[in-house]
């Protein structure tokens, strides 16, 4: 973005440089607002950053750490507690699948 300045002299723009824990924690707050129903928009004006930096910063993120793209900013306690209660709802959801095969076996006799 240039402008003119009274001199007639063109001034640039400087571009910004942010820190690394800057953009995990912009990445944690982005991915607890989008977790509550907010947006990247809405958390971008917070922090004077524009949306498509911060889903640069999530994909850099999951790809240095290796995790989920759906869980940026998650730290290894929070992931295994996650793990833990899909783990339980997988668990439950075959213990059902065998009820119903086993009902549907007796019916079929």
């Amino acid at each position: 973005m240039k402008s003119k300045g009274k001199a007639g002299s063109v001034a640039r723009r400087v571009r910004r440089e942010f820190s690394d824990e800057f953009k995990a924690e912009a990445v944690r707050l982005a991915a607890e607002r989008r977790a509550a129903g907010g947006s990247l928009t809405q958390v971008g004006r917070e922090l004077d950053v524009r949306p498509d930096q911060l889903r640069e910063w999530t994909r850099q993120q999951a790809r240095a750490y290796g995790t989920g793209a759906a869980h940026p900013g998650e730290t290894v306690e929070q992931e295994n507690r996650r793990l833990r209660r899909e783990n339980a709802v997988l668990r439950q959801e075959q213990a059902f699948a065998k009820k119903v095969a086993v009902y549907f076996a007796k019916e079929s006799r």
